[in-house]
């Protein structure tokens, strides 16, 4: 145990190599994250955004927050079968029968988790500009929605964790993201919550999502950030703190 102890980073930094090697063989995984975010983001843009108020003058600027959250909603669910995958093959026990630190195989999951996500998140970013997007925000500003997406990617990731260790087959794995991918529909991604019906617009306002999209709106925008920052870091915290938790006690099972 001491020794697991000691090595603990050098055992992370093998299996987060082996993780990021399975990302850069297969290449189709980061494009197939990218082009349904990126579609709809075209979509709404140029087919409905002429329909839309929301009380400013370039759309693709109000959009991008909500699709930046539907991208790494769709790019946890890659985590969670990768994880199923490994527990099927049984690749787990053999790691297990070694002298690693047992945490550092989720833990290589999680960081190529953050930063293939990253990836997607920078190439959404740069077809949002060649939309029209653009932003006043500063280096603390963008750092700051960095910052968040961040914390948001690894809180979806360690709830992907408990689906892939969890699950019985392949398709219920990644299933678990289909609600996440959505839940931005239901909130102030596309349009004001002013706009919707009184019970929609309650749930709009009070779930996780729209608090995390109006900081990401406001920092780029180069705008007082209000208490959204600080319900957006609290949710974000939360549900990392308490999948983690229920994660790793999945994992010690197996």
């Amino acid at each position: 145990m001491e020794s697991t102890s000691k090595n603990f980073f050098k055992d992370l930094s093998v299996m987060f190599g082996r993780s990021m090697r399975h990302i850069f063989r297969s290449m189709d995984t980061i494009n197939t994250v990218c082009i349904t975010p990126i579609a709809m983001m075209l979509l709404f843009v140029y087919v409905f955004g002429g329909a839309i108020e929301t009380g400013t003058e370039n759309y693709v600027n109000y959009l991008l927050p909500g699709i930046l959250l539907m991208a790494i909603g769709s790019g946890i669910a890659y985590v969670a079968y990768r994880l199923f995958t490994d527990k099927q093959r049984g690749i787990f026990e053999r790691f297990h029968s070694m002298p690693i630190a047992r945490s550092t195989v989720l833990w290589g999951h999680v960081l190529t988790s953050l930063i293939s996500n990253g990836i997607s998140v920078v190439v959404i970013i740069l077809v949002a500009l060649l939309m029209g997007f653009r932003s006043s925000a500063g280096i603390l500003e963008w750092l700051g929605v960095f910052g968040i997406l961040g914390i948001f990617t690894l809180a979806l990731t360690w709830i992907a964790v408990i689906a892939g260790l969890a699950a019985n087959t392949p398709d219920g794995a990644g299933a678990f993201a289909y609600p996440i991918v959505f839940l931005p529909f239901i909130s102030s991604a596309f349009v004001p919550t002013d706009t919707m019906p009184k019970v929609v617009r309650a749930f709009a306002e009070n779930q996780p999502v729209t608090p995390i999209i109006e900081a990401i709106r406001n920092l780029l925008a180069n705008q007082p950030v209000g208490n959204d920052i600080w319900v957006a870091l609290a949710w974000c915290l939360t549900i990392t703190v308490v999948a983690y938790l229920f994660a790793m006690r999945v994992y010690k099972k197996i």
